[in-house]
């Protein structure tokens, strides 16, 4: 563990007496600047909790998801978003505006030589903003200790520019990439449960195409256009920002999926993660799934009990909810609603595309890893 230099010592002494508080997550290497920040008195005023998910298994139970890619931007703006709820609930007396999560994923020098880069990501979520910094180091030119500290060097810099204190960033021969992307108010006011849901043109949606959208592809495209053809509404795609089966989206997240619709398509942003929920807040929509969707819906697995999963469901009749499903390929093959088991007393809610009307293999999943293979 490397020591702090008498400058870092004395930035984290003034860092650990402000009334910002964070905790802080580190998967693989750069964990020795959680030990740096703790070494040093006064930790506690400061760090609320310090976790090293240091396993691939440990970090996908931390994500709640096995990630693309575990030494990644887009892995460490999860962490950071998930560190900051939780530190919005560990410490729920103080103002929201002084806490922050932040996260660090990185590959590093070994005593083996390593087929691919060296590099690290940094990323910290805050109230009203998400910021990270990514580079790619030279191979070669530090050791591994050497590499660990200039990783500690740019999370103390972040925690300072973060606590309005001032500590320049590391100057290093190679280009590091920072961007911050600020929330908007309505982001924020969604975030903290100020507001029910966000809409590209504030209006009530009827009909609701749920996704991740990470990325659109042609196939969403198409049950967009069969569902609009089937009901005579304008789908509005829904993109849940925090639920309980997934970390919350950072606010690159948010600005990224947004970006991608036209002038031309509907959108609205929840922190509705369950259907039921939905059903209660979008009374009277119809929802656009695919038939995998629906097959974990009817997981028994997902409940306390069959009893409860059944008083789920009703809740859609209750709210006069409907469900359009397309197939979809699951455990390599493909299935329609034909093929699920749905209860009788709301299997009228469910209409089905067969294979001959829709079938689209293709997934989000896919393509971000051949963009990123």
């Amino acid at each position: 563990m490397a020591n702090p230099t008498k400058f870092n010592l004395k930035i984290i002494q003034e860092l650990h007496k402000t009334d910002f508080k964070f905790v802080i997550v580190s998967s693989g290497g750069g964990s020795n600047a959680v030990g740096t920040l703790l070494k040093v008195p006064g930790a506690s005023n400061s760090v609320l909790e310090a976790y090293i998910p240091y396993a691939k298994e440990s970090l996908d139970f931390y994500l709640l998801r096995k990630p693309d890619f575990y030494c990644s931007k887009d892995t460490t703006l999860r962490m950071a978003a998930r560190a900051y709820s939780a530190a919005k609930k560990i410490d729920p007396n103080s103002d929201v505006s002084k806490l922050f999560g932040v996260a660090i994923t990185a590959t590093l020098s070994t005593t083996y030589e390593k087929r691919g880069e060296h590099r690290f990501h940094i990323a910290l979520q805050t109230e009203t903003y998400s910021k990270s910094i990514s580079c790619v180091l030279k191979k070669g030119e530090r050791t591994r200790e050497e590499e660990e500290a200039l990783v500690t060097e740019f999370v103390i810099a972040l925690l300072a520019e973060s606590s309005a204190l001032e500590y320049p960033y590391p100057k290093i021969s190679e280009e590091f990439k920072a961007e911050k992307v600020e929330g908007k108010k309505e982001w924020i006011d969604l975030m903290s449960d100020d507001s029910l849901f966000v809409s590209s043109d504030d209006q009530m949606p009827n009909l609701i195409f749920p996704g991740t959208f990470n990325p659109i592809h042609e196939g969403h495209r198409k049950m967009q256009e069969l569902a609009e053809k089937k009901t005579g509404n304008k789908a509005y795609f829904e993109i849940c920002i925090q639920n309980a089966d997934k970390p919350p989206l950072s606010y690159h997240h948010i600005k990224d999926t947004l970006s991608q619709f036209t002038d031309k398509d509907c959108w609205v942003l929840t922190k509705a993660g369950k259907f039921p929920d939905k059903a209660k807040m979008f009374k009277g929509s119809t929802f656009v799934i695919g038939a995998d969707t629906l097959t974990r819906m009817l997981d028994e697995r997902f409940y306390p009990s069959y009893k409860d999963m059944l008083s789920e469901f009703r809740i859609f009749n209750e709210n006069n909810n409907k469900f359009l499903v397309f197939g979809r390929k699951l455990n390599d093959k493909f299935i329609t609603l034909a093929d699920i088991d749905v209860p009788d007393f709301i299997k009228e809610s469910f209409t089905g595309f067969d294979e001959q009307i829709f079938r689209d293999d293709i997934s989000s999943t896919s393509l971000r890893l051949a963009e990123n293979s």
